[in-house]
C-alpha cells in the first residue's frame, strides 16, 4: 500500500512541476437534475395572472403548487379571497357525466371563462373518449394519406356558483377563433379574409356555413379586390415557415387579412406591400420525406437596393371604394398602423374585434424613413381625405416608438419620446401642440399601464428612478395629466409587473428577484396593499438542492457607468476551489439575457453551471433600451465588437473579488445575437476568452435582416445632386477575423433557420478552414432558429464541450445521452 501511496504522490508531484493540473470531472449527474421535463414538477405557479370582470372590481386566477391547483375568486372591495368551488365536490359531478375518473386534486379544468352574468363560469374536460374529428373530411381532402381521422372528446361544461350545479353543454358552437383566416368587424356582420391574394368578405350567416364547414358550397362570399397577385397581395403574412410545396397546397385556402375595422364596422384600413422586386431566400428542408425540399421566401438584406414598399389603403362599405391614401414621405418608408388596446377585462373574450386607433373622423399612424432617424406621428382625416402630421421625432441615430394613447375623447395624445436622453411621456392636443412633458428626470419611463381619464391619472410602469436599486427593476407609478409630482404606487426591492383593472382602481401586483420567491399582492389605486394574495411554492425546487444565484455589480471598460449582472453557482460550491467561468450573453440592443426576476428558463445559466462551472450573465453598454440613450445607442455604427470590452472588464473584477474564479479558464455561449458575439469574443480577445460555444448566430450582419441591422449599426442615406437617395450599409463581421482563433469554438445552427439564416454560420466555418482552424460544428436538421425538439440535444453537446475544454475532462462521454434518455419511458 505505501509503494502505491508513493506512486500516487509522485505522479502529481509530476504533473505539478510542469504546471498541468488534474482535469475535474463534469457534474453530469447535478445538471440533468434540472431538467426541463424535471423542473415542471419543481416549479409551479410563480405569479397571479388576473383575470378582471367587466361589471365589477372582482377577479379570478388559477393558481397551483405541489398539493395541485386551485381556483379562486377575489373581491377587492370585501378584501376576500375565496376558491371558485369546492374541488371534490365538481370532480365528482365531473366524473359522473365524462365516465372518466377525476379527483379535487387531478383536475385538468382549460379555457375557462366567466359568462356575462359573471356568476357562471364555462370550461372544458378532454376525455378518454374516442370521436370523428370534426373537420376531418378538410383534412382527407388536403392530404389523401391522412389516417388519424379520432380525436379525444372535449366536454364543455356551466357551472353556476350560486347554486353550485353543474351543466353540460350539449351542442357547443365551434369557436370562431379555431378559424385563423376570419376577420371579424365588431359587430359581427361582416368578416373579411384573403383568398388568391385578394379581399373578400362573407356575412354572419355564411360565416356560420363555414365555421360547421369551410368547404360548404352554398357558402356565399363577395370579392372586395382584383389587383392581388403573389408577392403583392392583400394578406397579412407573407407564407413564412412553409415550403414551396405546403404554399402550393394552401394557395387557394382563405388567409387572414391585417385589417383594422372602423367602430361602425362600415370602414376598414391595412397596408398593402409590394414585395416584388426584393430579392428571394432559400432554406432546405433536408429531412422531409420522401424527398427534400425547398423553401423560398422575400428577404430584405441591409443595403440592398430592393426594399418592400407599402401603401396604405382605405375602404368604405357604403361606398364601395377602396381608396390608395397618399403618405409618400421617405425613400423605403415605413407605415406603421395602430391598433386600439383592448380592455383588461376583455382579455377571455372569444371575440375581440381589432379597431383602428382613432375614431369615426381619424385614424393614427407612423411615416418612418429607412434610417429610422425620422418618424412622423400621423393622423388620417377621413372627411378631408388628408394626411395630419401631429408629432416630428428627428434624431442623429435610430428612433423608438411606442403606440401612443387617445384620451379625452379623442382630444388629447399621451406621446412617449427618447427627444432628452431618457424614455419619457408627453402630453399633446390632437393638432400636434406639446401641452406638458409628463415624466421627466434620469429614469426610464416604459409602458402605459391605464389611463383614468376621470381622475385625470396616467399610471405607468417605469425603472431607474429608486436610486437605491438595481435600475433595471420595473415600479408601477402614477402621474397626473395635469402635471406634478410621480407617486411609485408598489414600493420594494424587486422587479415588479402588474395588472390594472379598467377603471384604474386596483391592481394585482407580481415581485421578485432573482434570489427570491416570487409573491404576489393586491393594490388600491393609491398604493396600499389591500391584502396578499401568494407566495411561490418552491419546496421541490429547493429539496432537489436548488440555491438562488447572486447578483452583482461592476464598472464597464470606461470605469464609470454601472453595469448589473447575475453570478450562477454549482449547489455543490466549495469556496476553496477554483472553478473555470462561463459568460451566457446576449449584446442587445433590444434586451439584455439578464434576468432580473426568478424564472423558470434555468438551462444557459442554473444548469450549465452545475457541471462544475461559474456562469455569469451580466449587461453591456448599448445593450438595453431600458436606460439612457446613450446607453442603449452605444453600439451604434459597431455593432460587432461594442459589448465585447465590459464583457471582459467584468470577468476580471469578478476574479479579484473572488479567488474562486479561474480567470485562465473563461467560456462563453450566446445565442442568436449572443452566437455572434460568442464567436466575436474569441477573435477579438483571443488569448482571454477560450471556449465558445456559438449558437445560430449572425456571425455575418450583412445577410441578417434588413430592419435589425439597418437599425442598430445604421445606414447611410446619400442624396446626389440630382436628389437621388441611395442607402449605403457597411459592417464589420466575425469571418473577417477568422485567423485571429486561438481557443475551442462550437459552431451550430439549425438548417432551416430562417431568421438567421444558416449562411450566417457556414460562412463562419468557411472563413475559419481557409484560415486553417481548427473547430468544431453542428447542424441540427430541420431545425429553426430557436432549435425545437433538439434544444435538449443540443444543451448536452454544449456541456460536453466546456466540460472537456474548460475542466479538462477529456473522458469521452457514452455514446447514448443517458441524461435524456432515462427522462423518457421506452415503450418499444
Amino acid at each position: 500500500m505505501r509503494k502505491i501511496y508513493l506512486i500516487c504522490s509522485l505522479f502529481i508531484m509530476v504533473n505539478s512541476a510542469i504546471g498541468q493540473e488534474l482535469p475535474t470531472k463534469g457534474n453530469y449527474e447535478l445538471a440533468s437534475r434540472f431538467s426541463p421535463e424535471k423542473l415542471k414538477k419543481m416549479i409551479f405557479s410563480t405569479e397571479v395572472d388576473a383575470h378582471w370582470l367587466k361589471r365589477s372590481d372582482r377577479f379570478w386566477y388559477q393558481y397551483e403548487t405541489t398539493s395541485g391547483k386551485n381556483w379562486y375568486i377575489v373581491n377587492p372591495v370585501t378584501k376576500s379571497k375565496t376558491q371558485l368551488f369546492d374541488k371534490d365536490k365538481l370532480a365528482a359531478e365531473i366524473t359522473k357525466i365524462v365516465k372518466d375518473p377525476f379527483d379535487g386534486q387531478h383536475l385538468d379544468i382549460s379555457n375557462m371563462k366567466f359568462l356575462e352574468d359573471e356568476n357562471t363560469i364555462q370550461f372544458k374536460i378532454k376525455s378518454t373518449q374516442d370521436i370523428l374529428k370534426k373537420d376531418w373530411e378538410e383534412i382527407k381532402a388536403k392530404n389523401k394519406s391522412a389516417k388519424d381521422s379520432l380525436e379525444k372528446k372535449t366536454f364543455v361544461f356551466r357551472y353556476n356558483l350560486n347554486s353550485q350545479q353543474l351543466t353540460e353543454v350539449k351542442d357547443p358552437e365551434e369557436e370562431a377563433k379555431r378559424l385563423a383566416w376570419a376577420n371579424i368587424a365588431p359587430d359581427s356582420s361582416k368578416i373579411v379574409f384573403v383568398k388568391n391574394e385578394n379581399l373578400y368578405w362573407m356575412d354572419k350567416v355564411n360565416f356560420k356555413k363555414a365555421i360547421k364547414d369551410e368547404k360548404d358550397s352554398t357558402i356565399v362570399e363577395t370579392q372586395l379586390t382584383t389587383d392581388g397577385e403573389k408577392d403583392f397581395g392583400y394578406s397579412s403574412g407573407f407564407g413564412r415557415g412553409d415550403d414551396n410545396e405546403e404554399e402550393e397546397k394552401k394557395k387557394n385556402d382563405r388567409k387572414r387579412a391585417g385589417i383594422l375595422w372602423s367602430a361602425n364596422s362600415n370602414e376598414f384600413i391595412l397596408t398593402k406591400t409590394d414585395q416584388r422586386k426584393v430579392k428571394d431566400l432559400w432554406v432546405i428542408h433536408n429531412t422531409r420525406d420522401p424527398r427534400p425540399t425547398l423553401e423560398t421566401y422575400k428577404y430584405s438584406m441591409p443595403g440592398e437596393k430592393e426594399q418592400p414598399i407599402s401603401y396604405l389603403l382605405h375602404y368604405s362599405f357604403g361606398t364601395g371604394k377602396m381608396s390608395n391614401l397618399e403618405t409618400a414621405t421617405f425613400k423605403d418608408q415605413t407605415l406603421g398602423l395602430w391598433s386600439e388596446s383592448f380592455a383588461a377585462s376583455a382579455r377571455d373574450d372569444e371575440f375581440k374585434p381589432v379597431k383602428w386607433l382613432g375614431d369615426e373622423n381619424f385614424f393614427y399612424f407612423s411615416i418612418t424613413s429607412r434610417d429610422l432617424k425620422k418618424i412622423d406621428i400621423c393622423r388620417w382625416n377621413i372627411k378631408e381625405g388628408k394626411k395630419e402630421v401631429l408629432i416630428e421625432e428627428r434624431s442623429n441615430t435610430y428612433i423608438d416608438i411606442t403606440k401612443p394613447e387617445i384620451i379625452t375623447n379623442g382630444t388629447e395624445i399621451i406621446h412617449w419620446s427618447e427627444r432628452d436622453g431618457w424614455g419619457h411621456f408627453y402630453l399633446y392636443d390632437t393638432k400636434g401642440n406639446l401641452k406638458r412633458q409628463l415624466t421627466s428626470g434620469p429614469f426610464h419611463s416604459e409602458n402605459i399601464v391605464q389611463v383614468d381619464e376621470k381622475g385625470r391619472f396616467l399610471y405607468f410602469m417605469a425603472n431607474g428612478k429608486e436610486k437605491e436599486e438595481d435600475p433595471y427593476y420595473e415600479h408601477l407609478y402614477k402621474v397626473s395629466l395635469n402635471g406634478g409630482t410621480i407617486t411609485l404606487m408598489n414600493t420594494g426591492d424587486f422587479n415588479h409587473s402588474t395588472s390594472m383593472n379598467d377603471k384604474a382602481t386596483f391592481f394585482v401586483n407580481n415581485y421578485s428577484r432573482v434570489n427570491t420567491v416570487p409573491a404576489s399582492g393586491l393594490y388600491d389605486a393609491l398604493g396600499k396593499k389591500v391584502m396578499d394574495l401568494e407566495t411561490a411554492d418552491l419546496s421541490s425546487l429547493f429539496a432537489a438542492g436548488y440555491q438562488f444565484p447572486e447578483p452583482f455589480k461592476v464598472k464597464a471598460d470606461d470605469g464609470i457607468t454601472d453595469l448589473f449582472g447575475v453570478m450562477y453557482k454549482p449547489f455543490d460550491f466549495d469556496s476553496t476551489k477554483s472553478y473555470p467561468i462561463i459568460e451566457y450573453v446576449y449584446p442587445g440592443p433590444q434586451t439584455e439575457a439578464v434576468n432580473k426576476s426568478f424564472g423558470r428558463g434555468l438551462d444557459r445559466t442554473d444548469r450549465l453551471a452545475q457541471f462544475g462551472f461559474v456562469v455569469v450573465t451580466v449587461g453591456n453598454r448599448g445593450g438595453h433600451p431600458g436606460r439612457s440613450k446613450w446607453y442603449h445607442n452605444y453600439g451604434y455604427g459597431n455593432l460587432r465588437d461594442y459589448g465585447l470590452a465590459d464583457k471582459k472588464a467584468t470577468i476580471e473584477q469578478l476574479a479579484d473579488r473572488h479567488a474562486f474564479i479561474d480567470k485562465s479558464k473563461v467560456g462563453i455561449h450566446g445565442h442568436s445575437g449572443g452566437g455572434f458575439m460568442s464567436t466575436a469574443a474569441m477573435l477579438v480577445y483571443p488569448d482571454f476568452f477560450k471556449v465558445a460555444v456559438s449558437s445560430a448566430g449572425n456571425h455575418e450582419n450583412n445577410i441578417y435582416n434588413r430592419w435589425w441591422s439597418e437599425k442598430h449599426h445604421g445606414v447611410k442615406e446619400q442624396i446626389s445632386p440630382k436628389g437621388d437617395t441611395t442607402f449605403v450599409y457597411q459592417i464589420e463581421k466575425n469571418p473577417d477575423l477568422a485567423k485571429n482563433l486561438k481557443g475551442k469554438l462550437l459552431l451550430v445552427t439549425g438548417d432551416v433557420d430562417n431568421n438567421v439564416h444558416p449562411a450566417n454560420t457556414i460562412r463562419m466555418a468557411n472563413a475559419l478552414i481557409k484560415a486553417n482552424k481548427r473547430f468544431d460544428f453542428i447542424i441540427l436538421p430541420g431545425q429553426r432558429h430557436g432549435f425545437g425538439d433538439m434544444t435538449e440535444y443540443f444543451f448536452w453537446r454544449m456541456g460536453d464541450y466546456f466540460v472537456q475544454h474548460l475542466l479538462g475532462d477529456n473522458t469521452p462521454p457514452p455514446v447514448d445521452m443517458l441524461e435524456v434518455q432515462r427522462e423518457k419511458a421506452l415503450t418499444k
